[in-house]
């Protein structure tokens, strides 16, 4: 039996004030969901569309759903508006698809892009490169029902320390620049979601200010 209010306790207090907590809820079952959400949580992460929109019926209205899973162009319409945040926007293109389903549904999506810095090949994202090139060319300014909160990233999957530091202090060094960049004039660009359980003391130490948390309170997946 996996004790989520004791773990939960445990995360809390590795935390600091100013760094948000995202329970990633992925194969986890709705009842593992609503104890979490009886100790407080309100923030859930779901990266498959399908599951997320199986779980939300069940579930209280009032809770903040993100989606930090790939995100195929074909299922953007079914996450449109059913959540608080994307936080995995890899390309351009798929951007432009939320700019568009979400002026289509008349709302503001919220989302985070997702700098792919990780030795991986296989993990999706930006290149610093093109990250930087975006905001430079301004294709910020094409969007009319998107805004951009920030960014989201991961480490390497490996146990070096070094590696793992170095891939957060660059996503990190990105964020920055064009946080404080005044050319861009970007409101509300303040969100730098770095760290799982096995690493997010590591990204917190490197910047992050919001982690995505899902084994260290619910234990391992049910698959």
């Amino acid at each position: 039996m996996v004790d989520i209010k004791g773990n939960l306790a445990k995360v809390a207090a590795t935390l600091p004030r100013d760094v948000e907590l995202l329970a990633v809820t992925k194969f986890h079952p709705v009842e593992a969901l609503r104890e979490a959400y009886d100790c407080g949580l309100r923030r859930f992460g779901e990266n498959r569309v399908q599951e997320l929109l199986s779980k939300q019926p069940h579930l209280p209205s009032d809770i903040k759903w993100h989606f930090i899973g790939h995100l195929q162009s074909n299922k953007v319409r079914q996450v449109v508006g059913r959540v608080e945040m994307i936080e995995s926007v890899d390309t351009v293109r798929l951007l432009n698809i939320i700019d568009r389903e979400s002026q289509r549904a008349g709302v503001v999506s919220k989302v985070l892009l997702q700098l792919h810095v990780a030795r991986e090949e296989t993990k999706f994202g930006f290149s610093v490169d093109e990250l930087m090139d975006f905001f430079e060319n301004r294709g910020f300014e094409s969007l009319s029902a998107v805004h951009i909160c920030g960014l989201m990233g991961m480490a390497s999957n490996t146990d070096d320390y070094e590696r793992v530091s170095s891939d957060f202090r660059e996503i990190a060094r990105c964020y920055n620049l064009i946080r404080n960049d005044e050319r861009f004039g970007l409101c509300g660009f303040d969100i730098l979601s770095m760290g799982m359980t096995n690493d997010y003391e590591i990204a917190i130490r490197e910047g992050s200010n919001h982690v995505r948390i899902g084994t260290a309170i619910f234990g391992e997946r049910e698959y």
